[in-house]
């Protein structure tokens, strides 16, 4: 179930913006796509702009990620990053409110094979997600590949915003919604046949005990997708979502990540790997406006 606010229902005064804002999005998830796909791109570039902290921040992460490249071809990339970002934050509200089904019936699918294989396995499937520009649109195109959907993910403060976007995650096939205060509710739902979408790679502070590299950076990662394919018994596989230039979307499908959760630094290894195998498919796709790398190992400096 969706957070509950603490203090103010749904109705409270207060929250009047945050319905004005819902209804705004509404009108917004009318536009065709096309539409929404030119008005990212203006978004994205009004936004590397004017945000410059993120702007900031993606720098960071472009050079130390892909040294290699030149500072010309890193700043585009750091536009190009805000101008996917944006393009999926429009394409999530046709998601929410929206038909999907034609976006669907032309998607993409690569590594069907190992999903086909890590469903016969019959233990449920836990999906390792990233951050991508594709919000949430990615969901049900996931999910409807799967016979039981489901995803992990953390409430919204706001709990108008919060019962829009639960609200706009749930209306397809059936798939099924779990926060951490679930997780048991989200280990039995895996052992009776539920495939869950977890995406474990951002900064979670001190909980990232873990360190490996990542695009040749140490970084921080959380033990949790460990435990839960242990608890589980789930098959454990990366997946990825790709928008292409001519509007056709891609799920991927990695390998299935044999003996997953025996060793949880092996694990983190292996899932962040994958990962960035992905990601350098459209390295523009991926979030990387978030501060990914900003807990560090003892004794080594800030990165940011």
């Amino acid at each position: 179930m969706a957070k509950k606010h603490k203090f103010k229902p749904l109705w409270h005064p207060a929250l009047i913006p945050s319905w004005m804002m819902v209804f705004v999005l509404y009108c917004i998830s009318f536009l065709p796509m096309s539409w929404k796909q030119s008005l990212g791109t203006k978004l994205g570039r009004f936004g590397y702009k004017k945000l410059k902290g993120r702007v900031k921040v993606g720098n960071k992460n472009i050079a130390g990620c892909f040294p290699e490249l030149s500072e010309g071809k890193q700043a585009q990339l750091v536009e190009d990053t805000f101008i996917a970002c944006s393009k999926g934050f429009l394409e999530t509200t046709h998601s929410w409110w929206q038909n999907v089904d034609p976006y669907v019936q032309n998607l993409k699918i690569t590594g069907q094979e190992h999903l086909e294989e890590a469903k016969k396995r019959g233990n449920g499937v836990l999906l390792l997600g990233g951050h991508f520009s594709i919000f949430d649109i990615a969901l049900p195109f996931f999910a409807s590949q799967l016979d039981k959907p489901g995803y992990m993910y953390r409430p919204n403060d706001n709990p108008v915003i919060d019962r829009m976007i639960e609200r706009g995650r749930r209306r397809h096939y059936g798939i099924q919604g779990f926060d951490k205060r679930r997780l048991k509710d989200m280990i039995q739902y895996i052992k009776e046949g539920g495939a869950v979408w977890y995406a474990a790679d951002q900064d979670f502070g001190s909980k990232g005990k873990i360190f490996v590299p990542f695009f040749g950076v140490q970084t921080g990662c959380i033990s949790t997708p460990s435990w839960i394919a242990r608890e589980s018994g789930a098959t454990v596989m990366q997946v990825s979502q790709f928008r292409h230039p001519n509007g056709q979307y891609e799920i991927a499908f990695s390998p299935i990540l044999e003996g997953f959760g025996q060793d949880e630094e092996k694990d983190a290894h292996d899932w962040n790997e994958q990962l960035e195998k992905a990601i350098r498919r459209y390295p523009d796709q991926y979030l990387w406006l978030h501060k990914r790398f900003k807990t560090r190992p003892k004794g080594e400096p800030s990165f940011y």
